[in-house]
């Protein structure tokens, strides 16, 4: 009877349709049992962060101290690559196949720890403990699999057969604890859509326990969900109402109410009838005859009518609930892979997921308009409401999509979002699930997650996120610069300046990032510290390690033109030398020209020094032009190509070449815009941008902008 509603696992541990299914509600009631440990966020394979075993006797200890021949080599496959799913599963395999107890432990609890949705592993866990006679361990392993995954039907199911099946149920005790598992489970999955069997078993128990009335309780509760067999609790009911005495499935007080209706209905009854009928009944019966006497019990056509008044109160229920069944059923039937599993899904389902969150969420904002407006008297009906579509039912959902969709940050993004104008708590919690169980290696979800503590005063949480992800994903400049951005903004530019000083040093066998960084460094001593000789230092030590680098010059030059050129005017004619000389493209070379030429007329003291500028320019487009031209044609260009060139041609050529008598105005330099080169970080603290920062191959990306050639 109750053992009905559990569900075999193939012993292979190869997923199944429902093999991988586990949503995860941390914010429903969870089994009180006394194991709340958190057993996610751990980045490498680590069993104790998932299941605390009980020691093992010595006798245990002895049996289980070798390990399988192929553990070792297995068990390294996983943690060098933890993300290789087939690696975990194989390892999974082949302890199951050795039937090693200590083995299958040890991997069962590191695969847990980063697949917890994996609903089938956590009843094979338990399946092993119990078999190995730990009745103990396997309840905890399935305390510990709900706390992570509360909705999951089939494990409660699982958690609720193994009570069953080792408790002593003649006890009193073991009869409360197994009705309270019921509760618990109701509470975390009896909304979900596919709650089915979860309720028709908890209805089933009491049924066995003789309780009638808590049977039919249990279906009314249903009644007044939408679920895929809503049609069935229905059937159920009505059979558990017409066979049964209506003292045995009703509640006293409500066995009162329908007598008191039915009476009630009699006297209506009888006072429609005309007063001659009335008159005439009265004169047949003798005279001082009192009523028949009530012998206590209702007759045939009194039970059959208060039973039709009990279905009519529950017949517009069911109508109310199929009504909300028939919104939702297409938006379910579309969903083709409610489980969880490590392929990715087609973009077809996500939008599926997407247009099913954004109905039931409007549905959600509706059913709250309503009840705002209803007086006391409506407060039942609203509690009714709120069940079928509400924002309860909005977090449901949300949760099964994240079964599903465990590795799309789109979806815990849009998520949070809905959380947060109502709770900085659950929207916190969700954060800290995505980032420590399922989106490890997501970095801009969880820069998000420290921007979001940062905004609402969390600094130090702010800043662990973002060390603990350098850690685990060690090379990012964003995450670096984001620590930097903390630490400036809380007033403590000590702190960031070591930071990027770390990150100078760090980086010197990398040119790029080290040319990053030291610009970062430069532009922060010289905005902020107010010292444009050390900035000078950092900058030129840079060029000396990547004397090819453009963008070191161009600061360089930036950082003379910004200081008193009365005093050191000089100077920025020394950074255009200097660039000159490099090792620099040609066309990087002329913006340093034009920059120098440009220079020289705003700020220059002769008129004598302006042409000499003037001719070395000239000079060097000349030189570039030529070295630029031979390089197109080539050096042994074929005779017979170069004797078809037309004499115009060559004529306009060596015109183009000659030098013009005066000296025209020089063109402005090209400079961007933004000379403080920070034209392309708006966009890094925009929500939207956040996925662009997926690879780090090529650092200067991002700052193309930056300098745009002349």
């Amino acid at each position: 009877m109750a053992t009905e509603g559990a569900e075999a696992f193939g012993d292979n541990g190869e997923f199944a349709h429902s093999g991988c299914e586990a949503p995860e509600v941390t914010n429903f009631p969870q089994p009180d049992v006394g194991i709340s440990e958190d057993i996610g966020g751990t980045d490498m394979a680590d069993p104790s962060l998932a299941y605390n075993a009980h020691p093992m006797t010595g006798e245990e200890e002895t049996e289980e101290r070798e390990m399988p021949v192929d553990f070792d080599r297995q068990w390294k496959l996983v943690n060098d690559n933890p993300q290789d799913f087939n690696s975990w599963t194989d390892l999974l395999q082949y302890c199951e196949q050795e039937g090693h107890l200590k083995a299958s432990r040890q991997a069962l609890s590191a695969f847990l720890a980063r697949y917890p949705l994996c609903y089938g592993y956590w009843k094979k866990f338990a399946d092993l403990e119990r078999r190995a006679g730990h009745n103990d361990k396997a309840e905890e392993v399935c305390v510990q699999g709900l706390t992570a995954i509360p909705l999951s039907v089939d494990l409660w199911i699982h958690y609720i057969n193994l009570l069953l099946g080792t408790l002593n149920m003649n006890l009193p005790e073991s009869t409360q604890r197994i009705r309270s598992v019921f509760e618990d489970a109701l509470s975390a999955a009896g909304w979900d859509w596919h709650s089915d069997r979860l309720w028709d078993l908890y209805a089933e128990w009491e049924k066995e326990q003789g309780d009638l009335r808590a049977m039919t309780a249990v279906y009314e509760r249903v009644m007044t969900v939408p679920t895929q067999l809503y049609r069935t609790h229905y059937e159920k009911l009505k059979t558990c109402i017409t066979s049964n005495p209506l003292q045995d499935v009703l509640s006293p007080e409500e066995y009162e109410k329908v007598q008191a209706e039915y009476q009630q209905n009699q006297i209506q009854a009888k006072k429609e009838e005309s007063d001659t009928t009335a008159g005439e009944e009265e004169d047949d019966r003798p005279p001082g005859e009192d009523d028949p006497a009530n012998d206590g019990k209702d007759s045939e056509e009194a039970v059959q009518k208060m039973r039709e008044l009990v279905l009519a109160s529950r017949e517009e229920i069911f109508q109310q609930n199929e009504a909300e069944v028939r919104k939702r059923w297409n938006y379910e039937d579309a969903i083709k892979r409610p489980y969880f599993h490590v392929k990715p899904l087609d973009r077809t389902q996500l939008t599926a997921w997407h247009t099913y969150l954004d109905w039931e969420i409007a549905e959600a904002q509706a059913a709250h308009a309503v009840t705002e407006g209803m007086d006391v008297e409506g407060q039942e009906a609203s509690e009714v409401k709120e069940g079928i579509a509400g924002h309860r039912r909005v977090q449901i959902l949300f949760e099964r999509c994240l079964i599903a969709c465990a590795f799309y940050e789109e979806f815990w993004d849009k998520y949070v979002h809905y959380l947060e104008p109502r709770s900085l708590e659950e929207s916190r919690s969700v954060y800290r699930r995505a980032c420590e169980i399922h989106l490890l290696y997501k970095h801009s979800f969880h820069l998000q997650w420290a921007m979001f503590e940062e905004q609402h005063g969390n600094i130090s949480e702010a800043q662990r996120i973002l060390e603990t992800l350098e850690k685990a994903m060690p090379g990012l400049a964003v995450v670096r610069l984001r620590r930097v951005g903390i630490e400036r903004r809380t007033g403590h530019l000590d702190k960031a300046e070591s930071l990027l000083k770390e990150a100078v040093e760090e980086n010197k066998d990398k040119p790029h990032l080290h040319a990053f960084y030291s610009i970062k460094l430069a532009r922060f001593l010289h905005k902020l510290g107010k010292n444009a000789s050390r900035a000078r230092a950092v900058l030129q030590e840079a060029i000396e390690i990547s004397p090819d680098n453009s963008k070191l010059y161009l600061n360089l030059l930036d950082l003379e033109l910004s200081g008193d050129l009365r005093l050191n005017g000089g100077g920025v004619q020394q950074c255009v030398s200097k660039a000159l000389a490099a090792p620099l493209s040609s066309d990087s070379k002329i913006l340093f020209s034009q920059r120098g030429l440009q220079f020289a007329e705003d700020f220059g003291s002769t008129v004598q020094s302006v042409l000499s500028i003037y001719e070395e320019h000239q000079k060097l487009l000349n030189d570039l032009g030529a070295k630029k031209r031979g390089a197109e044609n080539g050096d042994n260009e074929d005779p017979e190509k170069i004797s078809k060139m037309d004499d115009g041609s060559a004529t306009a050529t060596s015109q183009q070449a000659a030098p013009p008598t005066m000296p025209p105005v020089p063109p402005p330099p090209v400079m961007g815009g933004d000379m403080s080169g920070y034209g392309n970080y708006s966009n890094w603290y925009q929500q939207q941008q956040y996925g662009g920062y997926g690879a780090y191959s090529n650092p200067w990306n991002q700052y193309s902008q930056y300098y745009p050639p002349s």
